[in-house]
């Protein structure tokens, strides 16, 4: 400012001395009020050229200026990349920390004090129907209508989450959400969604698992104890005695089959799946559930004038890779199950191909009942039976299908099932080609034992 003022000052006795030399006194007076107004002129472009600048402010071309006005234009064009620095510095890290929330597996949705939608990310919108741009600045209760939603958001009060259906899933198989709001800032709502469908799914199989495995203990254990009470309150002859002992026998038993089961599902489900290089022998494998199967056979029908007829194909020239016990407690399984359920004088055929691809494929075709096609989804789930009657009589535990479908699985492959009601059913073990490799040429001369009528 000082150095504005002693160039002004200078420039006017300059020029007012030049005035004097040329013209006297008159001229000083004229080169004076010529000097003022000169300045006066420059100082006032100067300044418009800065105005006109700040309307429409570019810092990276700030006006070339001299004097005040020039530093004023400098000072400001660096203030201005200043702030415009901060500005994208803000922007970026919004545009992350927006990036973040989008990448989240919950439902984010950002209310304002009047519980409109500010901002919400994709999986909110999935969870409720939710058009993250369109429904902007939308009311959230006249998107989400679920009566326990709008009873949870009159409430005001916040503290615990609430449980209600989203948008999504399936009639018998919905979508269910757990939703919280959290109040923050001036009167804003921060409101998360989660998709809760797989913990109620599994908190419902534990206490089906829980019911069925009481349920199914249950019986034997009030079997066994109104033995025992009969045993020790009455006067039994021998062969009375012999013959509770015998049930009391049969229902300790089934106890142990359950409890074997149970023990071995569980080693299926936390064990890893088996190593694809251990080879399995598949004659002698199927040669035992033949030899398995017939005896059960014979047990079941032991004077029937028309036994059943169990047909085993020759062996293919190929063998399966996993783990042989497993293999053998599924495929055996399978066949048991045929056997149980096909009466006398039906027919029961195993037989096995190698696929298209490369894969194998083991099925079991019976001529018994059929299954009813609503049966057909749940099988293979644990202790679900077709009929609970029939499966007691027959000595299953409602486990043998849940251990086959989860042996197979583990091995990479798929349990088919396919039955018509009255006209039999036909049970497939189908596994991937890494799990079949060439027999060795000595076996591809076995064949299993001839059928027998």
């Amino acid at each position: 400012m000082a150095f504005r003022l002693f160039s002004f000052v200078l420039t006017l006795l300059v020029l007012g001395c030049l005035g004097a030399w040329w013209l006297g006194w008159a001229g000083a007076l004229a080169g004076v009020l010529l000097g003022s107004a000169a300045a006066v002129g420059v100082d006032s472009w100067r300044g418009r050229r800065f105005i006109a600048w700040v309307r429409e402010p570019d810092a990276a071309r700030p006006p070339v200026l001299r004097g005040l006005w020039g530093e004023s234009a400098y000072r400001t064009a660096r203030a201005l990349r200043a702030e415009q620095q901060k500005a994208r510095d803000s922007a970026q890290r919004l545009g992350d920390f927006l990036a973040a929330i989008q990448a989240s597996p919950d439902g984010v949705i950002l209310l304002d004090e009047e519980g409109r939608i500010e901002w919400c990310n994709d999986i909110a919108g999935l969870h409720f129907g939710i058009h993250p741009q369109r429904d902007l600045l939308q009311h959230v209760s006249n998107l989400v209508r679920e009566p326990v939603f709008t009873a949870y958001y009159a409430s005001k009060n916040y503290e615990r989450e609430v449980r209600m259906f989203g948008r999504g899933g399936t009639a018998s198989q919905p979508t269910k959400l757990s939703v919280q709001l959290h109040p923050y800032g001036n009167g804003h709502k921060l409101m998360l969604s989660r998709d809760v469908t797989a913990l109620a799914l599994a908190d419902a199989m534990r206490r089906d698992f829980v019911a069925n495995v009481s349920h199914e203990i249950r019986t034997p254990l009030t079997v066994l104890a109104g033995f025992v009470e009969t045993m020790q309150s009455l006067p039994l002859t021998e062969p009375e005695r012999a013959k509770y002992l015998e049930m009391m026998a049969a229902q300790s038993a089934r106890m142990q089959t359950l409890v074997k089961d149970l023990l071995l599902l569980s080693r299926l489900e936390g064990s890893p799946p088996p190593s694809i290089h251990e080879a399995v022998d598949l004659p002698t494998l199927m040669s035992q559930c033949e030899t398995e199967a017939r005896a059960l056979s014979e047990l079941l029908h032991p004077d029937e004038e028309r036994p059943q007829a169990l047909r085993f194909a020759a062996l293919p020239a190929f063998n399966l890779s996993g783990a042989a016990s497993e293999l053998r407690s599924a495929i055996s399984n399978l066949i048991n199950n045929a056997v149980r359920y096909t009466p006398a004088g039906g027919s029961i055929d195993v037989r096995w191909q190698r696929l298209p691809d490369g894969g194998a494929r083991i099925e079991i075709v019976d001529s018994g009942p059929g299954i009813l096609p609503e049966h057909l989804p749940r099988l293979g789930e644990r202790f679900y039976r077709v009929d609970r009657s029939r499966s007691r009589e027959s000595g299953g535990t409602g486990l043998g299908l849940a251990i086959t479908k989860h042996v197979v699985q583990r091995h990479g492959g798929e349990l088919q099932v396919s039955s018509q009601s009255g006209r039999g059913s036909t049970f497939a073990l189908v596994f991937p080609p890494q799990r079949v490799r060439p027999a060795p040429a000595a076996d591809e001369e076995v064949s299993a034992p001839a059928a027998a009528a």
